[in-house]
């Protein structure tokens, strides 16, 4: 046993007391030099790879009313609380693991009343002296007593070192995942805000759609009062006019809903949240979008950051089991004062002291420490798969976005043609209609096209400000909440 244990004491002292086991090395992120997809859209913003985004990145649309919306929720988001919280615990927690490594203080008094009965101990009343001698064989007293004691784990080993690095570490990790949540809720804020705004921009293109509806209805009562239409084009014009206000209140419904999410976000009520006026029109869409460069993508994104100290954790949990199978030495000392009266407590005779120093040993535990010790590799394994995973999928979700910019400017583009056609076709329809060189249902059919190609303009419009969006949180990094620990 000694020829066992002397080689590895020597080795925790030349080891510093860092702690055995593995030493966590920064992995690697294996990418690329650029992105899948295209580096600059054919049309619409520039791609410009370098810092990435600033930390308050929806500031670029211009809308104060979405960065009022924005910071009501970083302040207000009961998510966010539950995570800023989450972090405050875990940073109590690093301190209580440090504070383990310090010598232990505790102190100690007691004050006690006893009586003691010599018979129970076997003792004879008789032998201690003849009746009426004044010797009572159950005597009562009273104890008081003052102290304290300190211990010293040596941590020959460094488990506790390795454990206050996986708590830095643990804490670490939410700090990052509480970064990753302020970036999300922004996000969701931002994204929600635009659905409200596409939404309010279609229920205004169907008023316009309807009130088109009610002109055509007049026309073709005009036509058939002159004796020049017919009332199959009058029933015509009305069912569709009765069509398009059926669709309104659905669309209504989708912002109601869209603005009760966005109030959730927010943090309040529906009915605290107010009017949301948000246009499609009062945004501005950037010339230029600041994207993170490949290669420090992996070390910007709060999501990937977080995976990372998770896989610092496990790293540093290898170094606590593996300690385990490991003799640990306690020191410790003690001092107490005892007396019968209270005035005696702090008289020379009456203290008494006690040094010690204590050994333990795993001998036998059935196996379970050497498996604590190989799960904790198996942990790092999959903590490093699941840190690989994480760096794929940032890189998948960025080319898919660059690539979505680019055929989102290419859409909006043509959906814009197709509603200045459509809308040109309406007005050579009406007026062909007005001096009867063509039937109503052409008008009619004009009018869907115009309502088709408005609304397929708001869509491809919301959608490039949606995916540019997606864009500054898949690659912005950073928030203004407390330091990291």
């Amino acid at each position: 046993m000694k020829r066992i244990i002397t080689p590895a004491i020597a080795l925790a002292l030349l080891s510093g007391c860092t702690g055995i086991g593995p030493t966590f090395q920064r992995p690697a992120a294996s990418v690329g030099a650029a992105y899948s997809g295209p580096q600059s859209p054919l049309s619409g913003p520039e791609i410009a790879l370098g810092q990435g985004p600033q930390v308050r990145w929806w500031e670029v649309f211009g809308s104060s009313e979405i960065n009022a919306l924005v910071d009501r929720a970083l302040a207000g988001n009961q998510n966010l609380a539950a995570s800023v919280a989450t972090l405050e615990r875990a940073r109590q927690h690093l301190r209580s693991v440090n504070g383990h490594m310090l010598p232990q203080v505790d102190g100690n008094a007691r004050a006690e009343h006893q009586k003691i009965s010599l018979t129970a101990f076997g003792f004879d009343p008789a032998s201690f002296g003849a009746a009426g001698s004044g010797f009572d064989s159950s005597p009562e007293f009273s104890l008081y007593s003052v102290g304290g004691g300190v211990s010293y784990d040596l941590d020959l080993f460094g488990a506790n070192h390795r454990a206050s690095e996986q708590a830095a570490a643990d804490a670490e990790a939410q700090f990052y995942e509480t970064e990753a949540a302020h970036l999300t809720i922004a996000g969701r804020v931002v994204m929600q805000a635009l659905m409200v705004a596409a939404l309010n921009d279609r229920i205004a293109a169907q008023t316009a759609l309807i009130a088109e509806d009610e002109r055509n209805v007049t026309l073709t009562e005009r036509k058939l009062q002159g004796g020049i239409g017919t009332m199959v084009e009058v029933l015509a014009a009305q069912q569709q006019r009765a069509a398009d206000k059926a669709s309104l209140p659905q669309i209504e419904q989708l912002r109601t809903e869209a603005r009760d999410l966005l109030a959730v976000l927010l943090g309040i009520t529906p009915a605290e949240l107010g009017p949301i006026t948000l246009s499609l029109a009062d945004l501005t869409l950037p010339g230029q979008v600041p994207v993170t460069m490949p290669s420090e993508l992996a070390h910007k994104r709060p999501d990937i950051l977080a995976v990372e100290a998770r896989l610092h954790s496990a790293t540093a949990a290898i170094g606590i089991a593996e300690a385990k199978l490991y003799p640990n030495i306690m020191l410790g000392a003690s001092f107490e004062q005892m007396a019968q009266h209270p005035d005696d407590l702090f008289k020379a005779p009456a203290n008494t002291f006690n040094l010690f120093g204590g050994i333990s040993a795993p001998l036998f535990h059935g196996g379970t420490l050497k498996a604590n010790k190989r799960g904790a590799e198996a942990e790092v394994r999959a903590s490093a798969a699941r840190y690989r995973q994480a760096v794929l999928e940032a890189f998948a979700q960025v080319s898919d976005l660059l690539s979505a910019l680019n055929n989102d400017s290419q859409s909006l583009a043509l959906q814009t043609d197709s509603a200045a056609l459509a809308e040109r076709s309406l007005g050579l329809s009406r007026r062909s209609f007005a001096v009867g060189n063509s039937g109503v249902l052409q008008v009619l059919d004009a009018s869907r096209s115009v309502e088709r190609a408005k609304i397929a303009l708001v869509e491809a419009q919301a959608r490039q400000f949606i995916n540019l969006t997606r864009l500054y949180v898949a690659t912005a990094g950073g928030w203004t909440g407390p330091a990291k620990p």
